[in-house]
């Protein structure tokens, strides 16, 4: 296996040589596995800087939930399930961490509101 950095023999590399790099090491499972577990510490320690002022516990929880999320598919599972059992949390949840799916419901149910408001009322909203 080549080695992870440099991305290439050259001084002066690229930035795309960067971003292939970064990517690469983000497949690695032991580093994933990091990735989790600091994650799972930084969840843990966000009740403890929550005591300090500012906003420090919140970002804090939301910077771990993210790492764990992004590296753990039994964390994704977890979020699944609590975004079915409370769906407004999750949406919540969701605009928290800028997911990409969220904003693509946001954007799908706004055109749909729109083409209602265009169409007036159908039998199916009068039910």
């Amino acid at each position: 296996m080549a080695a992870l950095w440099p991305p290439s023999a050259h001084p002066i590399f690229s930035p795309m040589d960067i971003v292939r790099w970064w990517k690469a090491l983000g497949r690695n499972e032991h580093v994933r596995i990091g990735l989790f577990a600091l994650g799972c510490v930084l969840v843990a320690l966000a009740p403890v800087v929550g005591l300090l002022p500012g906003p420090g516990g919140i970002l804090v929880f939301a910077l771990g939930l993210g790492l764990m999320l992004r590296n753990s598919l039994w964390a994704k599972k977890r979020y699944v399930a609590f975004k079915r059992r409370w769906p407004k949390h999750g949406a919540w949840a969701d605009w928290g961490l800028r997911r990409k799916s969220a904003r693509r419901r946001d954007k799908i149910a706004k055109a749909r509101a729109k083409l209602r408001a265009a169409n007036g009322p159908s039998a199916a909203d009068m039910d």
